[in-house]
């Protein structure tokens, strides 16, 4: 097979090669100048930074006939001999594959042995986190003090993994993620080079897909320079990596703002029809929603956007939208990806997600030109409840307080039992016929159904009138009838203020269990009536027992007694 990988072509060469990773092979070059390297050295970080890359670069520099310098000549015998790997003091070992003991020791045994054609035998161990315990345990003796002419370099993903006395006894590198700017960068070098052309879309979605790995970056480009025709365009990486286009993410993002729900659930069918990959749509949807947040942040962010393109319409939608809800939208998509991990059914997390972000954005809009999210219910919720800090101020003052009584006890006393009739500037008309009439046909069955609905009724009336909900969400059922409801508020102005969302709250209590006609009456008011119901309900009952006594019995009891009068019926 002629053809090579571009990742197996394009691999460094030398420690300019070596993307993102100058604060590791500058130290590098200048402890060979120096000639003051370590005898062992641990390279950690993600895959595909260029950890084995850095350790046979250096394993060339140290060896090379040059020496010492800061670059390998690789025209050297030495030099072109570890490239191929005819050098037998190279030694690349897989720890995945050589994890026993017994693997360790054939090392141990043979570093004491001179190298046969290079200065320094170099033992270059990957993934290293894969050897066993005991197998650590035989090689740490060697790593502490091995000969002279032996450099050890273990390269790992996981270095946590390691134990922490063969740590401390390497000079540790932390190779980190490459840059989005750093692979788009390298991967033109490599095209111009090739003389193959891809545009500077193709370019940046490949670093966007390759998450921080110069080699894997390489894999997406060949597969989409496999894929495309004569020219590498934005669509063929998309096609490859399954990745979504800006287009349609800008789609999605003004249809959830816009609280279009059957455009949201369209254009997810279409793309799950379409072969797109769902963990995919979410992971773009995440890294477009934080190119937005950023971009309204400050527009000179737009060079750190990472899957958006500044355009006409991409500032539109900035717009548009609230900082708030993207937060509020980012939170919603992350959760969705962490469940479906565990999911057979991916579609349906990221239905519910949509969703979700679609019904919480048409309560934060924001107004097209001065970018301002105030919205006219905040407004009045704001009022609302100073007027409430206000009153409840003034009652605690009068409580504090009270007013000097004038009149005779004996007409307070009765004025008390009276229901409290006053009229003032915020006073409400309280309907006591009306009370008086749900209290004789009120059932505790109705009252009970009425509270198994109220938290889903009071829920429901926040997300739909946010200042009637602050009217009501004090107050309490107190009697129900198959048609009415008497609802006791705290406050005498909440049952003024209520009266003007009392029919839209109806229609929503209705929709949960039956409708009825809610009676708002202030709760001191209510405790009056019922204590006044229930005495007038004793009172007939006593009578009607004396109006159906029989007058025979009264008769005999009159005569006898009552303790020698049985009564039979």
């Amino acid at each position: 097979m002629s053809y090579q990988a571009l990742y197996r072509v394009w691999r460094p060469r030398t420690f300019e090669d070596v993307v993102g990773q100058t604060h590791i092979t500058r130290t590098l070059q200048n402890a060979i100048e120096q000639d003051k390297f370590s005898h062992a050295y641990l390279f950690s970080g993600p895959r595909g930074t260029g950890k084995t890359s850095a350790a046979k670069i250096f394993a060339q520099t140290i060896n090379c006939e040059h020496a010492p310098v800061k670059e390998p000549c690789n025209e050297c015998a030495a030099c072109r001999g570890i490239q191929d790997g005819s050098v037998s003091d190279v030694i690349e070992i897989d720890a995945a594959s050589n994890t026993s003991v017994d693997d360790i020791r054939d090392i141990r045994d043979k570093v004491k042995y001179a190298p046969s054609t290079v200065p320094y035998k170099v033992y270059i161990i990957d993934e290293v986190h894969m050897i066993s315990v005991n197998a650590f345990n035989a090689l740490l003796k060697t790593l502490e003090e091995p000969p002279k002419h032996v450099v050890f370099i273990l390269a790992t993903t996981e270095p946590h993994k390691i134990p922490l006395t063969i740590i401390s006894r390497c000079q540790r590198f932390d190779f980190k993620p490459i840059s989005n700017q750093s692979i788009v960068g390298r991967m033109q070098t490599i095209m111009q080079a090739e003389n193959i052309h891809v545009t500077d879309e193709a370019l940046e979605s490949v670093a966007l897909a390759a998450e921080g790995g110069m080699r894997d970056a390489l894999s997406i480009l060949d597969q989409a320079i496999s894929y495309s025709e004569e020219k590498v365009i934005l669509e063929d990486v998309l096609a490859v990596t399954g990745g979504v286009s800006q287009v349609v993410l800008h789609k999605v993002v003004s249809a959830m703002n816009e609280n279009n729900v059957q455009e949201v659930l369209v254009a997810l069918d279409e793309m799950i029809r379409t072969g797109k990959d769902p963990g995919k749509f979410v992971q773009d949807l995440i890294y477009f929603m934080r190119d937005l947040l950023l971009f309204r942040s400050s527009a000179n962010l737009a060079d750190m956007l990472e899957r958006a393109v500044a355009d006409d319409s991409f500032k539109q939608l900035s717009e548009r939208v609230s900082n708030q809800w993207i937060q509020r939208s980012i939170i919603e998509l992350n959760q969705c990806q962490q469940e479906m991990k565990w999911s057979n059914s991916p579609k349906v997390f990221i239905e519910i997600a949509l969703l979700t972000i679609t019904n919480y954005g048409q309560e934060h809009r924001v107004e097209v030109g001065n970018n301002t999210t105030a919205s006219a219910e905040s407004e009045v919720v704001l009022q609302l409840q100073s007027k409430m800090q206000q009153l409840e101020k003034d009652i605690k003052t009068l409580k504090e307080n009270p007013p000097a009584s004038t009149t005779p006890s004996k007409q307070t006393t009765t004025e008390r039992r009276r229901p409290n009739t006053r009229s003032s500037k915020n006073s409400f008309k309280i309907p006591y016929d009306r009370i008086r009439d749900t209290l004789g046909r009120a059932e505790k069955s109705e009252l009970k159904n009425v509270h198994a609905h109220w938290a889903n009724f009071l829920s429901k009336l926040k997300t739909t009138n946010a200042p009637a909900h602050a009217t009501i969400q004090d107050s309490k059922p107190a009697a129900a009838s198959d048609d009415t409801l008497i609802v006791a508020f705290k406050y005498e102005i909440h049952c003024s203020l209520f009266l003007d969302h009392r029919e839209m709250a109806e229609s929503l209590l209705g929709g949960l269990d039956k409708h009825r006609t809610i009676i708002p009456i202030p709760e001191q008011a209510w405790n009056e009536v019922r204590n006044d119901y229930i005495q007038n309900q004793d009172k007939p009952k006593e009578n009607s027992e004396e109006q159906q006594s029989d007058p025979v019995v009264d008769e005999a009891r009159k005569l006898f007694g009552d303790d020698l009068l049985e009564i039979h019926d």
